[in-house]
């Protein structure tokens, strides 16, 4: 389970799309099951709990990037769940260290778009 605090736009299609689709996950252990459930105690679950307006933006700037690529989405949030800090400030890697994973996979993250 990831998700990612890199902007989108440096996201390969893979990347792009696996994070909307753990986002999603997340968001329904958090506001759903309330943090019950396998990935409840899961480091990247708890460093979001209380800040389901900071998750709910990230996905909407994944929905931003969606567009710009011609992407279609049919999965909206609801955004009355939308609650707590509307920012994340705990990472589980730093920003840096993301930029450095992302670039040693096999894959176009950071390609053109640096």
């Amino acid at each position: 389970m990831r998700v990612w605090d890199i902007h989108p736009k440096h996201l390969c299609r893979k990347h792009l799309l696996g994070e909307h689709r753990e986002l999603h996950g997340l968001w329904n252990i958090l506001t759903k099951h309330k943090g019950k459930g396998g990935y409840a105690k899961h480091p990247e679950t708890l460093r979001w709990v209380g800040k389901q307006k900071a998750l709910y933006n990230r996905h909407e700037a994944l929905v931003k990037e969606f567009s710009k690529r011609g992407y279609k989405h049919h999965s909206p949030l609801d955004k009355k769940l939308a609650i707590g800090s509307g920012s994340q400030k705990i990472f589980i890697d730093l920003i840096k260290k993301q930029r450095n994973i992302l670039k040693q996979k096999p894959c176009e993250c950071f390609m053109d778009n640096e």
